[in-house]
């Protein structure tokens, strides 16, 4: 009979949950709600797939792994990702001289990075695209004007 080392046994257990436990935080959480959760699936593809009538990149050409991971912007500058994108907003950009919302920020990249035609305020696009990176988001404390990770 096979002697199982408790020690060993201990560390096992909590090198699977640590994994768990990280891969749980780069995806997103389901939601209840089916139109939601509808809404959340057309915001990804469009992150994933649209152009915006742009320069051919999309979103995840910069954020990567579905905003998940750190990316970097069309002039190689690094950025942090989206995990907690929807908990730091609004916040205030002293570049613009004013507070931008969620919506204003995804506006903002799809017309700089992506060149393209920013979907319009209050349209199913950017509701879409609003409600898949608050997914990102969810469990995360609000942190108003804080660093996105």
């Amino acid at each position: 009979m096979k002697t199982i080392n408790p020690w060993a046994a201990g560390l096992r257990a909590l090198a699977a949950t640590a994994f768990l436990s990280v891969a749980a935080s780069t995806t997103a959480a389901p939601v209840a709600d089916p139109q939601l959760e509808k809404a959340i699936q057309q915001g990804k593809d469009l992150f994933t797939h649209h152009t915006f009538n742009g320069n051919g990149r999309v979103c995840e050409t910069c954020h990567l792994s579905g905003g998940t991971a750190p990316g970097r912007l069309p002039d190689g500058k690094a950025i942090p990702s989206l995990a907690n994108a929807a908990a730091v907003f609004p916040r205030f950009k002293a570049r613009q001289g004013k507070v931008f919302t969620l919506p204003d920020q995804i506006r903002s990249c799809t017309e700089a990075a992506l060149e393209g035609r920013a979907p319009a305020y209050g349209s199913d696009e950017l509701n879409a695209l609003v409600a898949y990176v608050t997914s990102l988001s969810q469990g995360k404390a609000i942190d108003m004007g804080g660093k996105p990770q």
